[in-house]
């Protein structure tokens, strides 16, 4: 039976969408990709639905220009494990689909895969209140469908799990909002995608709980000299900033699907 126009099931995608369309690129198709097309301040725009798996106690789609992931979270259920525990346990689970990057990926897990599931666990573990949950299990399911580069996989889908907690009814201290930031030169650039991040000598993902003022986790990378290390409080500042206007996004986009409920 066709759907009608006004039926609200239907799931609305974002007004632009970028295909994932991969081509061999020379350096200077590099160096034009690290060109951005916006301010160093600026991030990309975020398309966030909660709800869209409706097998799964919570889920949440988010896309961010050329980074788009999918989350599904199950439980909290009975631990398998025969040890009594007075504090539930979270697992996360970071999976690329084979089409998600450049070079076709295979099936199984990597340790890319493990390295992205820890990122993320630890971003968000500090705002679940486990010790709600005695000897059970909350399984969140992450799937890279595009790839734009690691910094916003690990952010994106730091930003992605918490909201499908929030839409599982999973009791928490507050949303996790996360933002990265590269240094290119002299200069800071927030979100920055995957030529932009080669492109840097570092970079810094921060996650956090804006509702209470609390930092959950911060991940560094690159090689940087002392004078660039002092930049890293000044991205760290920035990206702060940011995840106040991504929390906002946040709690808005569940506010509008459970009016649609």
């Amino acid at each position: 039976m066709a759907q009608s126009v006004n039926d609200r099931r239907r799931i609305n995608g974002p007004e632009e969408s970028y295909p994932p369309v991969f081509d061999d690129e020379d350096e200077d198709d590099l160096k034009l990709k690290t060109q951005r097309r916006r301010a160093p301040s600026d991030i990309r725009p975020i398309f966030l639905q909660p709800g869209l798996l409706s097998q799964a106690n919570g889920s949440a789609y988010i896309e961010t220009e050329k980074t788009k992931i999918a989350c599904a979270v199950y439980g909290p259920r009975q631990s398998k494990t025969t040890t009594y525990s007075e504090k539930g346990r979270l697992n996360v689970e970071v999976k690329f689909a084979p089409f998600s990057c450049m070079r076709r990926r295979a099936p199984m897990r990597d340790a890319e895969d493990r390295s992205l599931g820890v990122s993320i666990h630890q971003a968000i573990v500090s705002s679940i209140r486990l010790e709600l949950f005695p000897k059970s299990t909350i399984d969140v399911f992450i799937t890279i469908i595009e790839n734009d580069g690691i910094e916003g996989c690990i952010a994106s889908g730091a930003l992605a799990a918490s909201t499908a907690l929030a839409d599982a009814g999973i009791e928490m201290l507050g949303l996790v909002a996360s933002c990265s930031a590269a240094v290119v030169g002299d200069e800071i650039q927030l979100d920055p995608s995957e030529a932009e991040a080669r492109a840097s000598s570092g970079t810094v993902i921060l996650a956090c709980m804006p509702a209470s003022d609390s930092i959950t986790s911060i991940w560094q990378s690159g090689q940087m000299s002392a004078d660039l290390s002092l930049k890293v409080p000044q991205c760290m500042e920035q990206c702060y900033e940011r995840c106040i206007d991504i929390h906002s996004i946040v709690a808005q986009s569940l506010l509008e699907h459970r009016r649609t409920d």
